[in-house]
């Protein structure tokens, strides 16, 4: 805007000119802003504290403390589920503008180019990062991205979609365990468990914006229920004999107990009560909300898991992350 020249009652003085930093400040940081609030709903952020568990619960029943080689892990599944946030929304930008025309790309605050080179990048990383912890988590990592491009591009809304889902979870957790330990067989009880619990969720998920049959939730529910009373049990597998870290014979430490049955409440009530609602009304809302709270109920489930194997430390580290989920939750949908 061109200023006025002063009038008879302004002074003459003028002010020192302006940078281009100074004069485009507050409207360069609004822009700034709002491109990296669109580029965290687009990723789903809050998403992020569900992953590391996966990982943490996998290392867990290898007998093996987390390494380096668990963090390559635990940064892989992150690339590899962003990725798949990113090629999701590329994915349904036709349906989104119609049910979601507030999402990131149908309200062209991102274009979708970048989000699918976003998703490329961030496959790339992941299976590098999975590279570096060992070839055995790399022939984990590899169907994993394979199973999230197959199900965002092919497989979401046909009836193997939350088989696929529920698939890319079991293999992030046995992601976790191969980089840990070189081994996936120790891990997949736990992995069974975790894919169980993604399949009810992403089967709900279905109904998020048209809403559905109340049987979908109820089923979840109960789904919810029996995982949750499983957690609670110590299994013993007919002919192993008791190990401290095996799967199959959790150790029988009076705090370890204790808190796997705490996380096991912890879960049935994150992704219980949410179900609950929605079975009674199956509306969008309120089965949105029943997904979010399937989602967040990751964190206490691995934490839960992570305590069978007898890892106590990396069932708390597990659990912290909830109340940060929970919190940046509140600012951007994880759904």
């Amino acid at each position: 805007m061109t200023p006025r020249p002063p009038g008879p009652d302004q002074p003459t003085t003028t002010s020192p000119p302006q940078s281009p930093t100074q004069s485009q400040g507050p409207r360069a940081g609004t822009a700034s802003g709002a491109r990296a609030r669109a580029w965290a709903e687009l990723l789903r952020l809050p998403a992020l504290f569900t992953v590391p568990g996966d990982a943490l619960a996998g290392a867990a029943t290898t007998g093996n403390r987390p390494h380096p080689r668990t963090l390559l892990a635990i940064a892989s599944s992150l690339c590899l589920y962003e990725a798949g946030m990113a090629l999701n929304d590329w994915a349904d930008q036709a349906e989104d503008a119609l049910e979601r025309p507030h999402r990131p790309l149908p309200s062209g605050r991102i274009r979708p180019p970048a989000a699918l080179v976003a998703a490329g990048a961030l496959t790339a990383a992941g299976l590098a990062l999975a590279a570096r912890a060992g070839r055995p988590a790399l022939a984990v990592a590899a169907p994993l991205a394979a199973t999230v491009w197959a199900y965002d591009l092919a497989l979401k809304r046909t009836p193997a979609g939350p088989a696929a889902m529920a698939t890319a979870r079991g293999l992030d957790l046995l992601l976790g365990a191969t980089a840990t330990g070189g081994s996936a067989r120790p891990a997949l009880p736990s992995a069974l468990t975790l894919a169980t619990h993604t399949l009810a969720v992403t089967t709900v998920s279905r109904g998020e914006t048209r809403g559905g049959s109340p049987l979908v939730p109820l089923a979840a529910l109960a789904t919810t229920g029996t995982l949750a009373w499983t957690l609670t049990r110590t299994p013993q597998a007919p002919g192993t004999a008791p190990s401290r870290y095996s799967a199959a014979a959790p150790v029988r430490h009076p705090a370890a107990d204790t808190l796997r049955t705490v996380l096991a409440a912890a879960f049935a009530a994150t992704s219980g009560r949410p179900l609950l609602h929605a079975a009674l009304n199956p509306s969008p809302p309120l089965t949105q909300r029943a997904v979010g709270g399937g989602i967040r109920a990751m964190i206490p489930l691995q934490a839960a898991l992570a305590a069978r194997s007898g890892a106590l430390a990396s069932a708390l580290l597990t659990a912290a992350l909830a109340p940060a989920a929970r919190r940046f939750a509140r600012k951007v949908s994880v759904t």
